[in-house]
């Protein structure tokens, strides 16, 4: 038993299946979700957890409400959307509620959450492996992956490798002093891949085995990496390849990519982009921090990202129930490839 103590803020996909796998391994593991309904399921009978197959109930300590919270927790794991994190975070902030924050979401919200909690007060993270929301009380990993997980300023501390064995019962983790490039590449997955799930309303492998699929899923992955490299950034690998893999200039970069792409669906292949989940909840997504991040950050250095913001358009659209996701989006982004 790990002599710690941790609060989940959202109890979605990942952070429902992270407080349910460390529940019994960490001293003390709470949540918090604002869905009355799931809070009450994980009370009891418990969450039903799904972990690649295998079921079981697993009872968790859910609040709907941080009122009914006391104070002194020594982490509390951010895996809200980005829409929802600036109002649950800051009364969490200003009671006191944990010792340290940290982000665990998808896209750039890092710097956000850092101006609400200030960057002492911060670790980051990526989640490489993937889950999928079910239903109230019900959630099911999907893919087995790490966690990386950094400081701020690039040190390691006891705080950092605290977090690191309580994410240890999840999951394998690796501690990294280059998070900003760790998130980047994470970045370079979601943009890519949830982008093109929550358009398509395919899972991973499927976009890739569609021909235009991978020939869109090469174009968004060259223009986030290019971003990255205008950035300065020092892009790690991810997903057991290196970043620099995927990124397809002419016919000569194919087959290597190919290959790189065959060991990246071999961890995350039956992964449903969180951004359909999202969309078929008809909860907002979080496009505008994912592939708009690269299309924001992209102008500003004069990199063309014309493939991510017609993603952005698609998705902005199918929130408004102009369009539905379907494959048929690939051969439309097919017009925008070099």
């Amino acid at each position: 038993m790990i002599e710690a103590s941790l609060l989940v803020v959202g109890a979605g996909a990942i952070g429902g299946v992270t407080a349910a796998k460390m529940t019994g391994a960490v001293q003390r593991v709470a949540v918090l979700d604002a869905n009355e309904e799931h809070v009450e399921r994980m009370r009891g009978p418990g969450l039903l957890l799904d972990e690649l197959g295998e079921e079981r109930h697993v009872q968790v300590e859910a609040h709907a409400d941080p009122v009914e919270l006391d104070e002194g927790f020594d982490f509390a794991l951010l895996t809200l959307k980005a829409p929802h994190l600036e109002a649950a975070l800051i009364p969490l902030r200003d009671c006191g509620v944990a010792k340290a924050f940290v982000s665990l979401g998808n896209g750039l919200v890092q710097d956000s959450i850092a101006r609400l909690v200030g960057d002492k007060n911060l670790i980051v993270g990526t989640v490489e492996w993937g889950a999928t929301n079910l239903g109230p009380g019900h959630l099911a990993q999907t893919t087995r992956a790490p966690f990386v997980i950094g400081e701020v300023d690039g040190k390691v501390r006891d705080r950092t490798r605290l977090l690191a064995s309580i994410l240890e019962t999840v999951a394998e983790v690796r501690v990294t002093d280059n998070i900003r490039g760790q998130v980047w590449s994470k970045l370079l997955v979601n943009s890519t891949f949830s982008g093109l799930g929550v358009v398509s309303g395919l899972l991973y492998r499927e976009i890739v085995e569609d021909p235009a699929g991978r020939d869109a899923a090469y174009a968004l992955w060259r223009e986030g990496y290019d971003v990255g490299q205008a950035e300065e950034l020092d892009l790690p690998d991810v997903l057991g390849v290196p970043a620099e893999a995927l990124v397809v200039r002419g016919t000569e970069d194919r087959q290597s990519a190919d290959a790189a792409l065959e060991v990246v669906m071999g961890q995350v292949g039956a992964t449903k982009a969180s951004m359909l989940q999202d969309l078929e909840r008809g909860a907002k997504t979080e496009v505008d921090v994912i592939n708009g991040a690269v299309v924001e950050r992209g102008q500003g250095h004069g990199v063309p990202t014309p493939v991510n913001e017609r993603v952005v358009e698609l998705v902005h659209a199918m929130e408004k129930g102009e369009r539905r996701p379907h494959p048929e989006v690939f051969q439309e982004l097919h017009t925008l490839l070099d």
